[in-house]
């Protein structure tokens, strides 16, 4: 790659970037020595189960892999016993020894389905933090302002609804901070809600004679719902560890504006060619089912295997075809032209008004299934304002037909296309 795709690739997906130029100024001069960038990212074992959220930040570190670059995963077995107090509201009770430990190995097993283990430098800030003397931490602490990390929004909200804070969260940024001169990290990602202890990394440096590392936040992945995180409290989540088949559907249901993000934040595809996908669906040239199924396959092959992927597929198109549509479901015909769902659902007489439609859509009740009403693929429709574009599928001759499913009543719908 050109310096200038390296940029493009490193940092596609990216929340923000501090600063790109420094970046750039880096990786030349890594070019020019044969020095590898050292990229760092720290993990508090606190959650030992990995979804495909938390493999956002893992995966951009892959990324930096691929480049040839030195990827030191950090695992936070003395700050993990301190406790992040990012978006806290509360001081969140720290981990003891034994659960550290024990999350720690986990955590090793699952991120190796996405590093190269002979290429990953995994490291324990305990190694340097915990043989600090008190004269150390003492100078440490002297490089930080109060005033600047009561900035942080999650103390600032603290002392204003005069919830207390202890001490030892103040040590929180300090501590990752010094994780950063300890292995003189050039680069440091993290999630948005990170910002500011990478900062306070990039402040602390220079007073101990290095350069600033260039932080890199990465966005927060929505979940199934397309709306809140993806987070296993609230069940819209897909487990790197859950059985390939079960992935499989789970990421079938997204809806296609959603499959886009996934593309972008859980592959390893350039940009460049994933606006091509994009382009192919938007002309018609490719089907969003198909681009989803693509997808999955390209997900589950990274946790588990091309075959499994495969298998899973197969699976998930045999468990969604019926016996076959109703043959006598009256047909209508439209004329062969792009139009919302919800509007063809009232006109079919499957719902009783547009905001009926929406609301059926919305609880995922809505189905559709091109072409063959003898061997149907059901694929929801996820959007209340869906377009249907007959144009995008193969036909026979001058017509294309489709079959609605309302729950358990169907509806068929014949698009004419007019003789040129």
């Amino acid at each position: 790659m050109t310096l200038d795709e390296q940029l493009t690739y490193l940092t596609k997906g990216a929340e923000e970037t501090i600063r790109v130029e420094e970046l750039k100024a880096k990786l030349e001069r890594s070019a020019k020595t044969g020095k590898p960038l050292r990229v760092k990212a720290g993990f508090d074992p606190t959650a030992p189960d990995i979804h495909l959220g938390h493999t956002v930040l893992i995966r951009k570190l892959k990324h930096f892999q691929d480049l040839g670059h030195t990827v030191i995963f950090l695992i936070g077995d003395f700050t993990g016993m301190i406790g992040d107090p990012s978006g806290r509201n509360v001081t969140r009770p720290p981990l003891t020894p034994d659960e550290v430990a024990a999350n720690a190995e986990t955590y090793k097993q699952q991120v190796f389905k996405i590093l190269d283990p002979q290429k990953t430098v995994v490291d324990f800030n305990n190694r340097w933090l915990g043989k600090l003397t008190g004269q150390e931490w003492i100078k440490l602490c002297s490089k930080y302002t109060v005033a600047r990390m009561l900035e942080r929004d999650d103390f600032a909200n603290r002392m204003k609804e005069q919830r207390p804070i202890s001490m030892h969260e103040l040590l929180y940024p300090l501590s990752q901070a010094y994780d950063s001169v300890a292995l003189e990290a050039d680069v440091e990602l993290g999630g948005t809600d990170q910002k500011f202890n990478l900062l306070v990394g990039r402040s602390i440096q220079p007073e101990y004679g290095q350069e600033p590392q260039v932080i890199m936040t990465m966005p927060i992945l929505e979940g199934l719902d397309g709306v809140q995180k993806m987070s296993k409290s609230r069940g819209n989540y897909v487990g790197i560890n859950e059985p390939a088949a079960e992935m499989f559907g789970k990421l079938m249901s997204i809806s296609d504006e959603m499959m886009w993000r996934y593309y972008l934040l859980l592959t390893d595809l350039s940009p460049a060619a994933i606006e091509e996908l994009k382009a192919a669906v938007a002309s018609g040239k490719s089907h969003p089912l198909e681009t989803k199924k693509a997808l999955a396959r390209r997900i589950i092959t990274d946790f588990h295997s091309a075959d499994a992927a495969v298998q899973a597929q197969k699976d998930f198109e045999a468990k969604f075809r019926s016996k076959g549509v109703d043959p006598n479901v009256p047909m209508l015909d439209l004329v062969g032209a792009v139009c919302r769902f919800d509007a063809m659902l009232v006109e079919l007489g499957s719902c009783k008004s547009k905001s009926d439609a929406q609301r059926q859509i919305k609880a995922g009740a809505v189905s559709f299934a091109v072409g063959d009403f003898d061997n149907p693929v059901w694929e929801k429709v996820s959007e209340p304002a869906a377009e249907f574009d007959p144009s995008a599928h193969p036909r026979s001759g001058d017509y294309l037909d489709i079959a609605f499913k309302v729950g358990r009543k169907q509806n068929k719908v014949r698009f004419k296309f007019p003789a040129k």
